[in-house]
């Protein structure tokens, strides 16, 4: 299956389903590269519709304290780029159809080079990437690249995002719209107070990728108020990593706990 058609299939086949699309994030390489491979594992067994995964980074400005101590977890293990690439592709080679997006930073994809980055990222069977600190404005240059390669460049967007700026998101994204459900950086909420109605039907009046929440996404109730909404799926970061910062000391539980939290949280999209 061609990369960014892996999201219109799931897309669709969820339709066809009545469910939305649960997506779980992890630290590639948190807290050791083989504990790594296991967890993508079972998040793809629990039922995660699809994947995005960050690269350590030692300046994630994105993200909240949780993600910021996997990646520097993971760093303190030694894992590098080469080793995140390794681990995708292995775990490709197992789950052919499941769509797997990176979350990464400017830094790290010019440190290679735009194209070399974005071909190393086809090869590994990824179907999108998401710059986290490139703004709409600057991000031409880094959609042209993975285009050139076959990777869907998502984009992020905000219920206050002007108009203007969600035309260049419709004109560039792919694969899915990465939607914010609150202003600053990744975390894990008790409650979250949408009002993302306009934002969804702008974003499909404008022909945009599919709307996808993350932030703060950690409850069941969560998923069932996106998707009422409009949203097309949801994403579940911090609370997933903090279960793997929670069980650092037994794997197995670690693997278990976010199993379960998978599954609670997919049974609330249909």
């Amino acid at each position: 299956m061609s990369l960014v058609m892996r999201y219109q299939a799931m897309f669709e086949g969820l339709a066809q389903k009545g469910q939305g699309a649960f997506g779980a994030f992890l630290m590639l390489g948190d807290p050791d590269l083989e504990t790594s491979a296991r967890l993508l594992h079972a998040a793809a067994a629990a039922g995660a519709d699809m994947l995005e995964v960050g690269i350590p980074f030692s300046d994630p400005i994105a993200d909240g304290p949780v993600i910021q101590a996997a990646a520097d977890r993971a760093l303190r293990a030694g894992v590098t780029t080469a080793d995140c690439f390794a681990l995708i592709g292995e775990f490709r080679a197992a789950w052919p159809n499941i769509p797997i997006g990176v979350l990464t930073y400017a830094n790290l994809v010019i440190a290679r080079g735009r194209d070399a980055f974005y071909g190393a990222s086809v090869q590994v069977g990824l179907d999108s990437m998401l710059v986290a600190d490139v703004p709409v404005f600057e991000a031409e240059p880094f959609v042209q690249s993975a285009r050139n390669a076959g990777v869907a460049p998502v984009l992020i967007a905000a219920p206050n995002t002007p108009d203007h700026i969600l035309e260049r998101i419709a004109v560039l994204g792919g694969g899915y719209t990465y939607c914010v459900a609150r202003a600053g950086v990744t975390g894990v909420d008790d409650t979250l107070n949408l009002d993302h109605r306009r934002l969804f039907e702008t974003l499909a009046r404008l022909g945009a990728p599919p709307p996808v929440l993350g932030f703060g996404i950690s409850k069941p109730d969560h998923v069932r108020a996106a998707l009422d909404m409009g949203a097309a799926g949801v994403i579940s970061g911090s609370a997933i990593v903090r279960l793997v910062a929670d069980n650092l000391s037994d794997p197995f539980a670690m693997e278990d706990a976010i199993a379960g939290f998978i599954r609670g949280m997919k049974a609330a999209t249909g």
